[in-house]
């Protein structure tokens, strides 16, 4: 019923008929809603800015970041791991296949987006294989297209030959792109210098271990919980 709620509450708050900003455009409508929100709220943006050095006090807690002669205080810094190679350690390997289709995922009714998760107890693995797929009603695809994208946490000494249980749903490929990259965890929680890093992304597509990572990196920062709960509606207030 919260999650119903939530869907409900959601609607409107952006254009169109549904309360999703993904998938549509692509990832990059994500920073983009935070962007208009955060601007609203005060938040400042540095585009196409190098980072060149993070300066430190005497405590050894981060003051600001230097780039391209300008410096930008600051009282913390949240980065993914590729800002700080020497804060991070390897917790494994990921792996997505971008596929290019001519048509829908067979047997799914043709349906214009469209997740599958292949759990790893039927495939006798430790992690599940998730497809993810859209098509061009979605403006990330030219029209006539369609693109899945087939991940998971790598297992074996052979990443491609695990993704064979998913390709095989999904009928002719045109075009197949691939990618194995080392996942990252945080080595220290951030509180000592004020560097608080997020853990890389993992081979799931429905963002939930992401949205955990944000929930851990917000307390971490504060050290309490995110309150999620909804705010009371105008009625609600009285107003």
């Amino acid at each position: 019923m919260e999650k119903v709620l939530l869907y409900r509450d959601s609607l409107g708050q952006y254009s169109g008929q549904s309360p999703y900003i993904y998938p549509r455009y692509g990832l990059g409508e994500l920073p983009q809603a935070f962007a208009r929100l955060s601007a609203i709220y005060g938040g400042t943006y540095m585009l196409d800015k190098p980072i060149d050095e993070v300066l430190y006090g005497g405590d050894g807690h981060v003051v600001g970041v230097r780039s391209q002669g300008e410096i930008a205080k600051c009282k913390f810094v949240v980065a993914d791991p590729s800002y700080f190679p020497d804060k991070v350690k390897k917790s494994g390997r990921v792996i997505r296949m971008i596929c290019i289709l001519n048509h829908p995922i067979p047997n799914t009714g043709s349906e214009n987006s469209l997740q599958i998760i292949l759990p790893q107890r039927e495939l006798k693995r430790k992690n599940d294989i998730y497809v993810m797929a859209v098509s061009s009603e979605f403006h990330v695809v030219p029209k006539g297209k369609f693109m899945a994208i087939v991940s998971t946490n790598v297992e074996t000494a052979e990443p491609e030959k695990e993704l064979i249980p998913a390709l095989n749903l999904l009928g002719p490929v045109e075009e197949r792109f691939v990618s194995i990259i080392d996942e990252f965890t945080p080595s220290d929680d951030g509180k000592k210098d004020g560097i608080f890093i997020s853990t890389s992304y993992d081979g799931s597509s429905h963002f939930e271990s992401t949205s955990v990572d944000v929930l851990n990196l917000y307390k971490r920062i504060t050290g309490k919980d995110m309150d999620l709960t909804p705010l009371p509606a105008p009625e609600e207030k009285g107003e």
